[in-house]
């Protein structure tokens, strides 16, 4: 199960500088967001050779392209939209730089966040749950077709939010195989969703991907704050949730999300500040 990686820049967008320090700290496993001025899906042919080639010198593997597919236009949009194909071509190119760098993921969202997806009227949004069926057929018939699983992350401004809202989509979807849960607990947090054993439970076994982070939610006030690991409220779930995970052979790789910053410091600070507990936890039978 030990598969330890990060999000390449929670260290630093400085691609060359971020593996090295990879290597260094005995992650192995890279997860492509954002590499120089460029997010992954920008990347060019040349680009990903590049990639490539750093990559492999440092013996490193690639667990997940993790562009921002699928998300920030409304879920009641047309597929036929402007803004919806060219969604479709950025995942596209994801899916290509994925086969090209021997990543078994490329991650989506869920659009844009509609506050309440059911209920009665006039608070629920319509429609907005079946659209969002809909606007997914064409993505998965492409990672299909490309032999590869797009992962659905759990995420605060879209609409899979919680482990129950992704299960329910994969079910109403009719489980397809090329579609699992990029699994993101402390965000979660933020719809009040507890992290173990209710969330776990629900989707443990469609989860192919897990970011773990720390954070401070104060739902109230509209506010959440990040903190080093160990410092928020995930502390009292790490340990339990690495357990299942092996209990339940667990086959993914497991992302340091390193988003925290100290006051007056930077993000590889929060890295190197969260990295020793992160291993620790994963290092724990």
């Amino acid at each position: 199960m030990r598969k330890l990686g990060i999000i390449t820049d929670g260290i630093s967008r400085d691609f060359e500088y971020a593996l090295d320090t990879m290597v260094q700290t005995g992650l192995e496993f890279v997860e492509l967001q954002y590499l120089w001025e460029k997010e992954v899906g920008e990347l060019t042919p040349e680009d990903v050779k590049k990639v490539r080639g750093l990559i492999d010198a440092r013996d490193l593997k690639v667990s997940c392209i993790s562009h921002h597919n699928l998300t920030g236009i409304p879920v009641d949009t047309e597929p036929s939209a402007p803004a919806y194909r060219a969604q479709i071509n950025t995942l596209q190119r994801c899916i290509g730089i994925a086969q090209e760098l021997g990543s078994p993921l490329v991650r989506i969202f869920s659009f844009r966040k509609e506050m309440v997806l059911f209920g009665s009227k006039p608070n629920a949004a319509e429609g907005a749950w079946d659209n969002l069926l809909v606007l997914l057929e064409e993505p998965l018939k492409l990672a299909e077709t490309a032999g590869l699983t797009l992962v659905v992350e759990t995420a605060i401004s879209c609409n899979v939010t919680s482990a129950v809202l992704a299960k329910k989509l994969i079910d109403d979807l009719g489980s397809p195989p090329h579609l699992k849960v990029l699994w993101d607990p402390c965000s979660s947090l933020y719809c009040t969703e507890v992290p173990y054993p209710d969330a776990y439970e629900i989707i443990r076994e469609h989860i192919a991907h897990v970011h773990l982070k720390d954070g401070v939610v104060n739902v109230p006030m509209a506010r959440f704050d990040f903190c080093a690991m160990n410092r928020g409220q995930m502390a009292p779930y790490y340990a339990d949730i690495v357990a299942a995970l092996k209990r339940d052979n667990y086959q993914g790789a497991i992302s340091l999300e390193s988003v925290y910053e100290p006051e007056n410091g930077t993000r590889e600070d929060g890295f190197r500040e969260s990295l020793p507990v992160f291993k620790q936890i994963m290092a724990a039978d």
